[in-house]
């Protein structure tokens, strides 16, 4: 989704930073052999995730909803050279798809996959966090929100991802459509939480940084 002419966000994508080419061949294999390659962060987002990571220079970051394994990339881009990334994925189909990028990458050691439910998983992760990036099923965002804040430390970023949700938080709501139910309530609990500071930057489908006072 455009929230600018497309002719714009082209010139915005092509005056960013290039996509790496590690990057570049994981998103074509992913339009090649992975369903609904939609959920790809892609080359902008990309760009703008890994400038976030560097600005912050975390020493261990959490990702919730790894998908293919491109943010997780990305990400690690910042991440110091002792430090650690997590990222969980429900799908332990796509495990070794992952892993063979990430091997490929300079940060395969530094990066830890999990196969499951992230909220059974994140209470048993015995560190605290600089960076969190959530991207996974939009109906658990709230939860995930309360889970992270305690083990996020003081400085450190959430970064969420679809928030705007392609307009749907805008449009009536669907008695059936618990996504958009979830991130209206995201958006609000973001807005009021007293622990947070937050801007919403409307990029592709919202992406919302969230800074822990």
């Amino acid at each position: 989704m455009h929230f600018i002419p497309e002719e714009l966000d082209d010139y915005v994508v092509n005056h960013s930073e290039n996509e790496p080419e590690l990057l570049q061949q994981l998103g074509r294999e992913t339009y090649q052999k992975i369903l609904q390659p939609r959920m790809l962060s892609g080359h902008y987002q990309g760009r703008v995730l890994s400038m976030i990571s560097k600005l912050v220079n975390p020493k261990n970051i959490l990702e919730i909803g790894t998908y293919t394994g491109y943010s997780a990339l990305c990400l690690a881009e910042g991440i110091q050279a002792s430090g650690v990334l997590h990222t969980i994925d429900i799908n332990e189909e796509l495990a070794d798809f992952q892993r063979k990028y990430f091997n490929k990458s300079d940060y395969g050691n530094q990066i830890f996959q999990h196969i499951g439910d992230a909220l059974e998983i994140i209470p048993n992760l015995d560190t605290t966090f600089d960076l969190v990036f959530i991207d996974a099923d939009k109906e658990n965002y709230p939860n995930y929100f309360n889970i992270v804040i305690d083990k996020l430390n003081p400085g450190g970023i959430i970064l969420s991802d679809n928030v705007l949700w392609s307009g749907k938080i805008l449009e009536n709501l669907k008695p059936d459509d618990m996504a958009t139910k979830a991130l209206l309530e995201y958006n609000i609990l973001l807005k009021n939480d007293e622990r947070v500071e937050t801007v919403v930057i409307p990029i592709r489908d919202g992406l919302t940084i969230s800074r822990k006072v």
